[in-house]
C-alpha cells in the first residue's frame, strides 16, 4: 500500500486508476485492498473538493462525472442503487437517491457526501452513521395507509427503499430524544403481547402518542384522581347511548387523553397505559368491537394509571384475550376493574351468576347503574361459553362514536 497525498493531475489520474482496479478486485472485508481502497477514495476526495468545478455540487452530475473517470457504464452502478431500472431513473432525475444509496456511492465511489446529499434535508453526520435500525422491518404499507408519511407517493418497494428517510420524520419529536434500538427493549410492562413485533409495536405507541398530542386533555393530571370511587362513577356512564363517549369527555377532565388506535399486525394489542411527557395516555385498539370489551379495557388501563404508572414503569400494554394473569400487577389491574363494574358481592348474591338468564343480566345491569353488556361479558368470561348471551354485550357499538 503506497499511498499519498495528491498534488497534481497526474497523481489524480494514477489514484483513479488504482480506485479503478481496486473495484474490480472485488476485495474481501478487512482485506488489505479494501483498507486501501477506503484510504484512496478519502485522499481523491481530499482533492476534488479543491479541484472539482461547482457545477459537480449537483449530485448526479456528479455521479456521472465519476462514471467517466471511472469509465462505468450504468450496470455497475447496480450495487449502489438496486436494480437497473433504479439505476436509470435515478440518472434520469426520475427517482431521487436516497440515504442508503448516497451512502453506498460515497463508501464505494468515493463521492464526497456533501456533494450527494446536495439540496436535500440530509446531514452528513446521518450518512456517515450506520443505522440506528433496520427501518424496513416497520410495517411500512400500514403506516402508509394511515398517514403517517404525509404526501409519499409509491408502491410497497418504494416504501422499503425510502423508510430510512420517512421514518425518522414521522418520529421527529414523538419522543423525548433520538429513537435508539434500545428504545424497542425500554422498560415496559407486557401482557400476552410478548411475541409481538417490535417494530410494529413501535409504530403503533409512535401514532398513538401523534393523537394524544393532537388532542391533549383538557386538564392537568393530578396523581390521585383515579380512585375506586371515581372508577365506580365512570362505569354508571355505561348506561347511556353514547357511554364510551362521554367516558373520553371524563378522562379529559381528569386530565387523562383516551385515544383509540387501530392494533397494527402483529401485536395483538387491546390496550394500553403510557405516560408522555409526564402525561398519562389510555389507548384502546377496539380490536373487539363491543361495549363489554370496551368497559373492561378501559377499567384495566385506568387501573394501571392509578396504581402502576409512573416514570419508572412509563407503559403498560394488554392483550387481555391472554390467559397470562399470573403476574400480580395484571391481578390486581384485573381485580380492581372488575370491582369497579361489578363488585364482587353484588355478583355472588345475583342470579345472573348462576342462572345465565337475560333477564337476571339485565336486573343485575339495572341494580348497579350499568350497561347489561358488562354483565353479559363477566357471565360470557365466568362460564368460558362466548356463544351465550351475545345480544347482550354490544358488537359494533363503540368504534361508531369514535370514527
Amino acid at each position: 500500500m503506497n499511498i499519498k497525498v495528491i498534488k497534481s493531475s497526474d497523481d489524480y489520474s494514477q489514484a483513479i486508476a488504482r480506485l479503478s482496479a481496486l473495484m474490480t478486485l472485488d476485495p474481501q472485508a478487512d482485506s488489505m485492498e479494501e483498507n486501501e481502497l477506503e484510504l484512496l477514495a478519502l485522499v481523491i476526495e481530499d482533492y476534488e473538493r479543491k479541484i472539482v468545478p461547482v457545477t459537480a455540487s449537483d449530485p448526479i452530475e456528479a455521479i456521472l462525472f465519476r462514471m467517466d473517470q471511472m469509465n462505468l457504464a450504468r450496470k455497475d452502478l447496480q450495487p449502489y442503487m438496486g436494480s437497473l431500472s433504479k439505476v436509470s431513473e435515478v440518472l434520469s432525475r426520475k427517482r431521487p437517491l436516497s440515504l442508503s444509496m448516497i451512502r453506498r456511492l460515497h463508501s464505494g465511489l468515493g463521492i464526497p457526501a456533501d456533494v450527494l446529499i446536495g439540496g436535500s434535508e440530509i446531514s452528513q453526520v446521518t450518512v456517515g452513521d450506520a443505522p440506528e435500525m433496520d427501518y424496513t422491518k416497520f410495517p411500512l404499507k400500514e403506516m402508509f395507509d394511515r398517514g403517517c408519511f404525509g404526501d409519499f407517493k409509491g408502491n410497497t418497494q418504494r416504501l422499503r427503499d425510502y423508510a430510512e428517510e420517512m421514518l425518522p420524520g414521522f418520529m421527529h419529536g414523538l419522543l423525548p430524544k433520538q429513537v435508539e434500538p434500545a428504545f424497542l427493549r425500554a422498560p415496559l410492562h407486557q401482557r400476552g403481547t410478548r411475541d409481538a413485533d417490535g417494530y410494529a409495536l413501535l409504530a403503533w405507541r409512535l401514532c398513538v402518542i401523534k393523537k394524544a398530542r393532537a388532542n391533549p386533555a383538557p386538564r392537568e393530571y393530578k396523581k390521585g384522581v383515579v380512585t375506586a370511587k371515581w372508577l365506580k362513577d365512570l362505569a354508571r356512564l355505561s348506561a347511556f347511548e353514547d357511554g364510551s363517549r362521554l367516558a373520553r369527555e371524563q378522562l379529559g377532565m381528569a386530565g387523562i387523553t383516551l385515544v383509540i388506535e387501530p392494533h397494527f399486525k402483529g401485536t395483538y394489542l387491546d390496550g394500553a397505559a403510557m405516560l408522555d411527557e409526564g402525561r398519562p395516555v389510555v389507548a384502546m385498539t377496539l380490536r373487539h368491537d363491543c361495549l363489554d370489551n370496551f368497559w373492561f379495557v378501559l377499567m384495566h388501563e385506568l387501573a394501571h394509571v392509578s396504581c402502576h404508572l409512573d416514570e419508572a414503569h412509563p407503559l403498560f400494554t394488554d392483550n387481555l384475550d391472554s390467559p397470562d394473569a399470573q403476574d400480580r400487577i395484571e391481578r390486581d389491574a384485573d381485580e380492581m376493574a372488575g370491582a369497579a363494574l361489578i363488585p364482587q358481592v353484588a355478583w355472588e348474591k345475583s342470579a345472573a351468576s348462576t342462572s345465565h338468564l337475560s333477564a337476571d343480566v339485565v336486573a343485575l345491569a339495572e341494580k348497579l347503574g350499568v350497561h347489561p353488556a358488562i354483565v353479559a361479558g363477566r357471565v360470557r368470561h365466568e362460564t368460558k361459553n362466548y356463544h351465550i348471551l351475545a345480544k347482550l354485550v354490544g358488537h359494533g357499538q363503540v368504534g361508531r362514536h369514535f370514527a
